[in-house]
This record gives structure tokens, C-alpha cells and sequence, in this order.
């Protein structure tokens, strides 16, 4: 059993930066792969970001590559994911989710946090 708590979501102004948090409780954590799902209001959710259970790969969605950075410390039981060059489209609740294997698609992951809100104003 995993329990996921994300926080550092916020109100950044374009091409600001926020780093976003996801804590984990449980003792199996190093072996779940880990993702980062966002949904904007009316719009369905999407795959933002992953990384394999050990951190040594990592996927990315094409509209967030070279801006965002999944990165994880199992010592913390915590996964990271660190945004860059925000734009508004980026503007949505941001949610950590993780399972066994790493995937882009949302029901491949069994334990999902609350959501963090991220706000980016033009």
C-alpha cells in the first residue's frame, strides 16, 4: 500500500518556475515506478512526466520536454518534479501516481495522490 501527498503547487507568473513534491508513504516505494498526471478544467488528464522505479529512466510529454524534470529520492520516499519556463497552458491540478511499471496512460496506475493546483498567469 502507497500513499501519495503532492505538494508546492502555486500562482507563478509566465516563465516562472515551481518545483512540485510528492510524498510517499510506505516502505515499498523504490519499487514503484512514478508519474506526474495533470488536468486543466474541462479537459481530460494527461501524462506529464515519469521515471522507473530505480530513477534511471525517465519519459517526458512532448509539450513539457525541455521545460520539466522528474527526478526521485527513494531515501525520502519522494519524487520531484521541477517546471521551468511556465506558460498558461500549463495552468492545471498536478497529481503523482504511482505502480509497478512506468507508463504514460493513467490506468496503468493504482495509487494516485490528491492534487497539487498550479496557476500560471500571463
Amino acid at each position: 500500500q502507497v500513499q501519495l501527498v503532492e505538494s508546492g503547487g502555486g500562482l507563478v507568473q509566465a516563465g516562472g518556475s515551481l518545483r512540485l513534491c510528492c510524498a510517499a508513504s510506505g516502505r515499498t516505494f523504490s519499487s514503484y515506478a512514478m508519474a506526474w498526471f495533470r488536468q486543466a478544467p474541462g479537459k481530460a488528464r494527461e501524462f506529464v512526466a515519469g521515471i522507473s522505479s530505480s530513477g534511471a529512466r525517465t519519459i517526458y510529454a512532448d509539450s513539457v520536454k525541455g521545460r520539466f524534470t522528474i527526478s526521485r529520492d527513494n531515501a525520502k520516499n519522494t519524487v520531484y518534479l521541477e517546471m521551468n519556463s511556465l506558460k498558461p497552458e500549463d495552468t492545471a491540478v498536478y497529481r503523482c501516481a504511482g505502480d509497478l511499471v512506468l507508463g504514460t496512460r493513467d490506468n496503468r496506475y493504482g495509487y494516485w495522490g490528491q492534487g497539487t493546483q498550479v496557476t500560471v498567469s500571463s
